[in-house]
């Protein structure tokens, strides 16, 4: 087959022209490559070759007012893997097993993390024991991808002694996860489970680093500190107004026997100085993950340990409602602290069919209110409820807070439980319309009946009759003191309450519980407990010294039967706080 010159000539031009095209666009395509989008492919190979390691933060030190430690950073360790699939992360689990006891659960907990987060390294042991770390330490190239660092572990010094105030931390779970609080956590970081620990998570959070390590094709680590590190950022310390001696003290006094809570504050200032409940649990125990025996040992407890006692428990208050009761017919002009009711005590009164009994059986005779108070005289306020009327009682009580938080800055807080107003619609929806008797406004006097109350909010209502009609709002961390006036007295009419409580110490139904040398005014209750008739609950609140308070104090004992036996305690804890040596005095059993 032969081809004209020109036609030869013609087909070479065009060969040419498109060898020429193709060398312009390859030209093109690299200087794109290695020039404009150099930064884009060094990125990537830098992504493909390089994995972050996150360093943890340490979590802010918590102090208390005198700059102790309430909780700290210790050194640990944590293991975690680069797995390139479940089954890498079987596999390895099951060969450390091999070497030490590795249980279903955890290797559970490692599989569920690998799924929630798969760019982060899988969390194997959250806090790595010595032993463990010095095992794979040794065997390192056996284990591909397995990064071992030591990692903040959460302590706290006393322990037991804070629990109640200072909670825990943990691992973020998956309902936490998909909060808003937490949007930008991610999965195997620490985070308040409880307490001040998670009232104040935003500040004790500190700032996650990096770290990077070269790895090969198969994901498994090569080299060590390929890049500079970014280092963690630990926040500012938090302080508290708690004194930890005091706090300490009070830890001992409940020993393990006793179960009840107690709030110690600043009358003024609400400034939380102790807050305990009993019996306590050890929240160094949770670090890492909470042991399984310790967990269900906890759960079983009857004593329920994990139930903050101080501002979760509801309890009848008792005779300690009486002051409501007072303040109640003060404010609406129907009695005066001098002033007798119509019939004398003589162990009981008659209401309709029923007979209501006076906690003293040989009764008080014809009392004051002043007198009632310092004895706790049952009849008198019984007959003081009904000269009130329920509608007016109801609505002082709510006046009082008696349905309201106290606005500690604590997570989890309950509110306490008492009537709405009106008081009919109430109690025509609790028992229906034929189900009550204006009965109930004799048991809402002393304190029983739809009156549940936690000890948090009577140590804050406690405030209020220690000052001058207003309570100051209790408060852990410190901040700025916030007070709502509860009631307004006249100066003639609180003086003659604060008297009376003085009294009720001095030589009433708590003077088994008088210190030397310091004045305490306060208020028993003896509470019926629903669970077992038998065993009543104790109540004491009050403060020191009567003149000049510097401590209100509130213990509440489960089962305690009389409520000398917490003025005990909280007249010891007044002493221990105010520097003074207790007498010690024959316990004497009252209401």
């Amino acid at each position: 087959m032969s081809f004209h010159p020109n036609a030869v000539q013609q087909r070479a031009r065009v060969a040419s022209a498109l060898l020429f095209a193709g060398f312009v666009l390859l030209l093109g395509a690299f200087f794109r490559t290695q020039v404009l989008q150099n930064a884009r492919y060094v990125l990537a190979s830098e992504e493909n070759r390089l994995r972050e390691i996150p360093l943890p933060a340490p979590r802010g030190i918590i102090y208390d007012r005198n700059g102790k430690v309430i909780a700290e950073n210790l050194p640990g360790y944590s293991i975690s893997l680069l797995a390139r699939n479940e089954d890498s992360l079987r596999t390895t689990m099951r060969r450390i097993g091999e070497l030490v006891p590795v249980t279903a659960e955890q290797v559970g907990s490692a599989l569920r993390r690998y799924r929630r987060d798969r760019t982060r390294p899988t969390v194997l042991f959250g806090d790595a024991p010595f032993e463990l770390v010095s095992i794979l330490e040794e065997r390192r190239v056996e284990y591909p991808g397995l990064i071992i660092q030591s990692a903040p572990k959460r302590h706290y010094p006393d322990g037991p002694a804070v629990s109640a105030l200072v909670g825990y931390t943990g691992e973020i779970s998956d309902v936490e996860l998909g909060q808003v609080p937490f949007a930008d956590y991610k999965a195997g970081q620490q985070v308040g489970k409880d307490g001040i620990e998670r009232q104040y998570e935003s500040r004790l959070r500190g700032r996650e680093g990096v770290r990077f390590v070269e790895v090969d094709s198969r994901g498994r680590v090569v080299r060590e500190n390929a890049r500079e590190d970014l280092l963690p950022e630990a926040p500012a310390p938090v302080y508290t107004n708690i004194d930890l001696d005091l706090q300490r003290f009070v830890a001992e006094i409940f020993g393990d026997s006793l179960i009840g809570g107690v709030v110690a504050m600043e009358p003024r200032s609400g400034e939380v100085l102790a807050l305990f409940s009993a019996p306590t649990f050890d929240p160094n125990r949770f670090i890492g993950g909470i042991p399984r025996s310790y967990w269900d040992e906890l759960q079983q407890d009857p004593r329920r340990p994990l139930y903050n006692k101080a501002i979760k428990g509801t309890y009848p208050p008792g005779s300690i409602w009486k002051l409501a009761t007072a303040i109640a017919a003060m404010e609406n002009g129907l009695v005066d602290i001098d002033d007798h009711m119509a019939a004398p005590c003589t162990g009981g009164y008659q209401y309709g069919n029923r007979y209501f009994r006076c906690w003293d059986k040989k009764g008080h005779g014809d009392v004051t209110l002043a007198e009632a108070i310092e004895h706790s005289c049952d009849v008198y306020f019984y007959q003081l409820g009904l000269k009130i009327g329920l509608q007016r009682l109801i609505a002082g009580g709510i006046r009082l807070g008696a349905r309201e938080r106290s606005g500690i800055d604590l997570p989890s807080e309950v509110r306490p439980l008492y009537p709405t107003d009106p008081p009919k619609k109430y109690y025509d929806e609790r028992f229906g319309s034929q189900g009550w008797s204006n009965a109930v406004t004799l048991n809402l006097s002393i304190g029983q009946g739809e009156n549940s109350q936690t000890v948090v909010n009577m140590a804050r209502f406690y405030t209020a009759l220690a000052t001058d009609g207003q309570a100051a709002r209790p408060e852990i961390v410190r901040g700025q003191a916030e007070r709502q006036r509860l009631f307004t007295l006249t100066d003639v009419q609180l003086k003659g309450i604060q008297d009376a409580l003085t009294n009720v110490v001095g030589r009433g139904t708590a003077a088994g519980s008088r210190l030397q040398g310091i004045a305490v005014a306060g208020k028993t209750g003896t509470a019926q407990n629903a669970q077992d008739a038998t065993a009543d609950h104790a109540w004491f609140v009050g403060y020191a010294p009567a003149g000049e308070p510097r401590i209100v104090v509130a213990v509440m004992l489960e089962f305690g039967l009389h409520g000398s036996r917490a003025a005990r305690i909280a007249t010891k804890i007044m002493e221990f706080h105010l520097k003074q040596r207790v007498v010690a005095m024959p316990l004497v059993d009252g209401e």
